[in-house]
């Protein structure tokens, strides 16, 4: 059963296309200057299974957990102790990374996002079904920061110390993180 499964997962991906941004720090919101953003577009094939639990499957299988269904909040913040990863599982929205100066992006039913610890990021707008499923790299918990004055230093500190994961959310030991983030 469990080969199968595995199966019914490896069919369910292909490969896409990645664009990568390192994103700076523009001082309000720290961002990553060692990380890139990730946006693989197009990583699910359409199917009519559901999408967001393929990408629950996928991201605990590669060693990412915590895993929520949700939207993306409409305000700028970031994490200080977590990588995220993000899975849209319908709908389509914009989005916008690194601050108020930063880059917009449109996702799309099957993307995907991974976020380096501190990098800021808000939904602009998006359909009424939009819809992402998060998760985080095992042993790692997210806490909310908003760019508010007091945050740091400290949270400039945590971001220094957040692992790397130990694999990529959807490829596994192959994929964007090893690429862009472990190489």
């Amino acid at each position: 059963m469990k080969q199968h499964f595995n199966t019914q997962l490896r069919d369910a991906i292909q490969e896409c296309h990645v664009i990568h941004h390192i994103l700076t720090d523009d001082g309000v919101y720290p961002n990553n200057e060692v990380l890139p953003l990730l946006a693989y577009q197009g990583v699910l094939k359409s199917t009519r299974e559901n999408k967001a639990d393929i990408f629950e499957a996928l991201f605990e299988a590669n060693q990412w957990g915590g895993s929520w269904r949700n939207g993306v909040y409409g305000f700028h913040h970031y994490h200080s102790t977590a990588h995220e990863v993000l899975g849209v599982f319908s709908g389509t929205a914009k989005a916008q990374f690194g601050g108020e100066k930063g880059i917009r992006l449109t996702v799309n039913s099957g993307d995907v996002l991974v976020i380096p610890a501190g990098v800021a990021h808000k939904k602009l707008g998006g359909s009424s079904d939009f819809g992402v499923v998060g998760s985080y790299p095992f042993g790692q918990y997210y806490d909310m920061c908003y760019g508010k004055p007091g945050e740091r230093p400290q949270t400039d500190r945590n971001i220094t110390r957040v692992a790397l994961p130990t694999s990529d959310p959807i490829y596994g030991l192959k994929g964007p993180i090893i690429d862009y983030w472990l190489k």
